[in-house]
């Protein structure tokens, strides 16, 4: 209990700060949404990376780094949706991806404000650089799927207006449908080598990835990686697209959600 009051007297000012930031951007986005009009990219981008910013002092406040890594529930799911937010401002330079800060800054305000609060059992990890290397490379592939599921879903509900010739609504702010094909593979592709930097640093830095601790998790990232894998290489031999590549990426998806979060909220919450 005293490691937590410590933190949260030290990273508080950052959480309500990068919650004002967040909350700010996506409510600029709305109110453009809303009129219809494209919202002001420089301030949405200026409110996110603020917000980022200060994120991330709020975490290393409480996180116990950069001598132990403290990766409860809430923690760790603060921790991913500060790498989404990352990733959709740097996606933005390329496509039309700040329209999702609307859902994903208020995601990831209220998730740091739980972390912030939480007075769960802390899951304190002590060790090597290459341990915490696996570690945020696995955080970071996670990332990027949670990110292409997203996408999937916004893709499928395109693909569904379009097909019933509703061209009002959630069509009229996204981009166009090969834009939001290339953005969801694009973000699988990297997703993979992420999630293949994570795995392969898992054998090589961890005693056992396949330690009865560590069994279940393994497997289900090895799934996650064949499903992932089958879906590329589907796109780049049969031309996969459309419901196909959302089912695939959103299957893919749930492997890691159980791989990771199902085994930590077992620990923490339930074994304690």
């Amino acid at each position: 209990m005293e490691f937590h009051n410590l933190s949260m007297a030290a990273s508080l000012p950052f959480t309500l700060l990068a919650a004002t930031f967040y909350f700010a951007g996506a409510s600029w986005v709305l109110l453009h949404l809303a009129r219809k009009a494209p919202a002001k990219l420089v301030l949405v981008r200026l409110l996110g990376l603020s917000a980022l910013v200060t994120h991330g002092l709020a975490l290393y406040g409480h996180m116990g780094l950069p001598d132990a890594l403290n990766l409860g529930v809430f923690e760790a799911a603060s921790l991913t949706n500060l790498l989404i937010c990352a990733f959709i401002l740097i996606a933005s330079l390329r496509h039309a991806t700040l329209n999702l800060a609307a859902l994903l800054f208020p995601l990831a305000a209220v998730v740091l404000i739980f972390s912030e609060f939480s007075n769960g059992n802390n899951l304190l990890v002590t060790g090597h650089n290459g341990l915490f290397f696996h570690i945020v490379a696995s955080l970071s592939a996670y990332s990027l799927f949670a990110l292409a599921s997203v996408q999937g879903l916004l893709l499928a509900v395109q693909n569904h207006q379009l097909k019933h010739r509703q061209v009002s609504g959630l069509i009229s702010v996204l981009p166009p449908l090969q834009t939001m094909e290339k953005l969801l593979f694009e973000l699988l592709f990297a997703g993979q080598l992420l999630l293949s930097l994570g795995i392969l640093s898992g054998f090589i830095f961890l005693d056992s990835m396949f330690a009865a601790g560590m069994l279940h998790k393994t497997l289900l990232s090895l799934a996650a990686w064949v499903t992932f894998g089958l879906l590329l290489l589907g796109r780049w031999r049969f031309g996969w697209r459309g419901l196909t590549a959302v089912r695939w990426t959103l299957g893919g998806s749930l492997l890691l959600l159980l791989a990771y979060f199902g085994s930590k909220f077992v620990l923490q919450f339930i074994l304690a």
